[in-house]
């Protein structure tokens, strides 16, 4: 048989309402009940469960030892109801239980922690699913609505997409300090496409070939994210093209080394935040993109 349960929660929030207050008495008129009925409902619940919770002295109201246990238990739990309720509520008034965003992975993601931060007091308990995409997996996710919001480079966006421009990323070709390359005063792109490059996986379904000033190079392994490259490169294997931001204190350090190249030493990736299907943005996602682009020093007009 399922089970039944043998207390309500206005058994448990009377009881915490007693507690907190100090008394039946503080607790009745906090509540606008009568003190009787107080009495009536903790006494009924320590009979229900069979054990005691509260012992009256004088006055005031105390909490045995299991008191304090199952009170404890019990304020996670009228604050799970709490939480349930309040979902439903914006859920009913359109509020999304889940947002999805799309970030590119040359984006620093510090700067989305911070609206993140923003965010989750204003949240009602929406979730957060964050989506890592690289070159036409950006593409990919834009055109079929995989995602509420889209951090994405600039160059992918398909035609009929509009964002607002938030970021430009550096990316720039690196290596580990022990590679033989490291003792070059200066190089070209053809002498370069002679060596080993670390390169990130798109994450399309269906991968398009990327620039070919980025895929020069005949000699290739694949990885999914940069911190791979970037254990890979340290050990004096291969180059890469990586984003500033994430390895400026390696190549401070000299565990990393900025190749010296004579002509395209550096690639920039202008980053956008957008919606795929702004017709269909709930308020929580509204929310969130207005925190993105105030990060970004952006006043949030349309996208």
């Amino acid at each position: 048989m399922p089970y039944r349960p043998k207390s309500t929660l206005e058994q448990w929030r009377i009881l915490q309402a007693v507690v907190d207050a100090g008394g039946y008495s503080q607790a009745a008129d906090l509540l606008n009940k009568s003190q009787s009925s107080l009495n009536h409902a903790v006494a009924k619940l320590q009979n229900q469960l069979g054990v005691e919770l509260l012992q009256v002295i004088g006055r005031k109201a105390f909490l045995t030892e299991a008191g304090d246990v199952m009170l404890r238990r019990s304020r996670i739990l009228t604050q799970q109801i709490e939480d349930l309720e309040l979902l439903a509520a914006s859920i009913d008034m359109g509020w999304e239980p889940e947002i999805r965003i799309a970030v590119e992975l040359v984006y620093p993601k510090e700067y989305l922690y911070q609206a993140l931060a923003l965010f989750h007091p204003q949240s009602r308990g929406s979730r957060i699913q964050i989506i890592d995409t690289v070159i036409t997996g950006t593409t990919e996710v834009i055109l079929e609505g995989k995602a509420d919001l889209v951090i994405a480079a600039t160059g992918v966006i398909p035609r009929g997409y509009l964002g607002e421009p938030i970021y430009v990323a550096h990316l720039i070709p690196v290596i580990g300090a022990a590679h033989l390359l490291a003792q070059h005063k200066q190089l070209d792109l053809d002498e370069l496409s002679q060596h080993l490059q670390i390169v990130i996986r798109d994450t399309a379904s269906k991968p398009m070939e990327g620039p070919g000033g980025w895929l020069k190079a005949e000699q290739r392994w694949t990885v999914s994210n940069f911190y791979e490259a970037i254990e890979i490169i340290k050990s004096g294997i291969g180059f890469c093209w990586l984003p500033e931001h994430l390895v400026k204190n390696l190549i401070a350090e000299g565990v990393l080394y900025r190749l010296p190249l004579t002509q395209s030493s550096e690639r920039l990736a202008p980053m956008s935040l957008l919606t795929p299907k702004e017709e269909k943005l709930g308020p929580g996602s509204r929310q969130l993109r207005q925190l993105i682009l105030a990060i970004h020093g952006k006043t949030g007009s349309p996208l």
